[in-house]
């Protein structure tokens, strides 16, 4: 900050009596008369301002002297009435106003200064807007002394003075134009100079505060669909891709002109130099579909479940909806780390067609296996004629467990999932995610929890909606909700084909005549299920569902909703007959 600062004088005692030469018009020359001048100032304020810092400021204090503004001593009314009689007449301020808009306007500061009755505070400020502002022309033209600009600054011992300034800069087209007023005085002296306050340089600093040229922040970029179309405003996926990772900020910075009253007080735009420019922002998702997302999940997760949904476009791996419950709070879909339950037997069931089976292998599914724990099925009883593919419809635990402990080692699960599904790899999807765990086994009873999505394995539905995704088109494409991410995550290995072809067999037989029947009926075309149904810490199992149709695939969970065909189910259909119509 640069301030400038008036003399400071010593107070005496005084009575009436000093002032007796004024009520006969005389020039008062005693103490009392000095005492007049109080403290007064003018400060250059360089700042951040409007988000970003700019070019830079000047700020003009209130200076009352005189009593000629307010805080001053009252006068004595005989006093005021000769001050007021001083007051120069209209060709003197006039000839005084000119004189000092001609210097100030050609860069002269020190002969402006000179006519002001305030020469050393109006240095400072003049030389300040000069250097700060940095004006490429500068140009004020006397209006006089009629109209509302006199009866503003009419005061006694003043003559009103008008002006227009009219100010360029570099780097636009437009110029800033702004009407001023001058009070001209009488100096203790006898001359004739205008009064120095801060409304001289910008009638809006009489209220104080500082004036700067500034950078204004480019406007955010505007929030677009793939197609073009905008999202519902009460959408929280707004809230949600505010801290999408777009490589830069969309759009150009412009400037302005703007009146600052404080770091509490938003700026004021007094003129726009340049415009700021707004770039479209476009990620993946699709604005209709979104619609259908929070619907979806909103009509499942009633009473305040939490619960999350993702929409995934298997042929280009780009996130089409997203949603997470309670809506506007932690982002579960892509940040949730909870056991998939039954909808991991799609990673294990690949395991075990590149173990050597096939969706015909005997697998029988037994009421009990032990590992040493004891192991049961939703449903009671032995199914000892199930084939693999009997055993992936009807989500049998036993047979899963049975078939993983004999034919896979304790890491293998994670080394697919990984190598085929792209799973525990470092994702990078424009947002922050969660990208899996799955970790080795300590023991048999860990491996056996594994294979069925328990234990501690952890994933969310951004993974398992890829998961669902990579089966239908048979390639591993890591989501992604703003297209062209250069770090994308690539599986080191790919599905093989005849594993991919083998699994959707396996899904669709989930829908047909399997335990994804029911929410699913109807839905024609190529489409493909898995329920899942976790169980954690004992409470109501928490209902998960991955499935696809067409060029659309999709996982849902909802907390404690139960089996996977029903809360998850329900909502992973209601989404698919939407469908993908990108």
């Amino acid at each position: 900050m640069i301030g400038y600062e008036d003399d400071r004088y010593e107070e005496a005692e005084y009575g009436d009596a000093e002032y007796e030469d004024a009520e006969d018009g005389a020039e008062a020359t005693a103490p009392g008369r000095r005492r007049r001048a109080v403290r007064a100032g003018v400060a250059v304020v360089c700042g951040g301002m409007l988000a970003i810092g700019g070019v830079g400021a000047y700020n003009v204090a209130h200076a009352v002297w005189g009593g000629s503004g307010g805080g001053g001593a009252a006068k004595p009314a005989q006093q005021a009435a000769a001050t007021a009689a001083q007051a120069p007449t209209t060709d003197q301020a006039a000839t005084a106003a000119k004189g000092f808009l001609d210097a100030w306007g050609r860069g002269d500061v020190a002969a402006a200064a000179a006519l002001t009755d305030r020469p050393d505070l109006a240095t400072g400020a003049l030389s300040s807007f000069r250097q700060e502002l940095h004006p490429s022309e500068f140009t004020l033209t006397p209006t006089g002394a009629t109209g509302a600009t006199a009866a503003a600054s009419a005061q006694p011992g003043r003559t009103a003075q008008g002006f227009h300034a009219r100010m360029r800069f570099e780097g636009t087209d437009r110029a800033w134009e702004y009407d001023g007023r001058l009070g001209v005085v009488r100096t203790d002296e006898g001359r004739t100079a205008v009064h120095w306050e801060p409304g001289v340089i910008h009638p809006r600093l009489a209220e104080g505060g500082s004036i700067a040229v500034r950078t204004v922040d480019a406007l955010p970029g505007r929030l677009v669909d793939r197609n073009g179309k905008p999202f519902d405003d009460s959408s929280p996926v707004k809230a949600m891709l505010a801290g999408v990772k777009t490589g830069g900020r969309p759009g150009t910075p412009g400037r302005a002109v703007v009146l600052v009253r404080g770091a509490a007080q938003p700026a004021e735009q007094l003129f726009t130099l340049t415009d700021p420019g707004a770039a479209e922002f476009r990620v993946t998702l699709d604005a209709a579909l979104q619609r259908a997302v929070e619907a979806a999940l909103r009509e499942q997760t009633g009473g305040g479940r939490a619960g999350s949904v993702v929409a995934v476009e298997p042929s280009t791996g780009h996130v089409l909806a997203v949603a997470s419950a309670p809506a506007g709070t932690f982002n579960r879909a892509f940040g949730g780390e909870i056991a998939p339950g039954s909808t991991m037997k799609v990673v294990t069931g690949a395991a075990l067609l590149e173990a050597g089976l096939d969706p015909d292998s005997p697998a029988p599914c037994r009421d009990t296996v032990n590992s040493p724990k004891a192991w049961h099925n939703d449903e009671r009883g032995d199914h000892l004629g199930y084939t693999l593919a009997d055993d992936f419809a009807h989500s049998c635990n036993t047979a899963f467990i049975e078939q993983g402990l004999a034919k896979l080692g304790p890491g293998t699960l994670a080394k697919v999932a990984a190598e085929q599904f792209g799973l525990g790899l470092e994702w990078h999807t424009g947002l922050t995610s969660f990208d899996a765990r799955i970790p080795a086994p300590g023991s048999r009873d860990e491996q056996a929890a594994e294979y069925i999505g328990q234990g501690s394995i952890q994933m969310n539905t951004l993974l398992m909606a890829s998961v669902a995704a990579t089966v239908q088109s048979g390639t591993f494409r890591q989501p992604v909700v703003v297209d062209g991410v250069a770090d994308r995550a690539t599986a080191p290995g790919r599905l093989p084909a005849a594993i991919a072809r083998d699994l959707r067999a396996m899904m669709a037989k989930t829908v047909r005549e399997g335990t994804a029947r029911a929410p699913m009926a109807g839905l024609s075309g190529q489409v493909g299920a898995k329920t899942g149904t976790a169980e954690v810490d004992g409470r109501n199992p928490n209902s998960w569902f991955i499935a696809y149709r067409g060029d659309l695939a999709v996982a849902v969970e909802v907390e404690g909703a139960g089996h996977g065909a029903e809360a998850a189910g329900r909502a992973a259909a209601q989404i698919l007959r939407v469908g993908n119509h990108g």
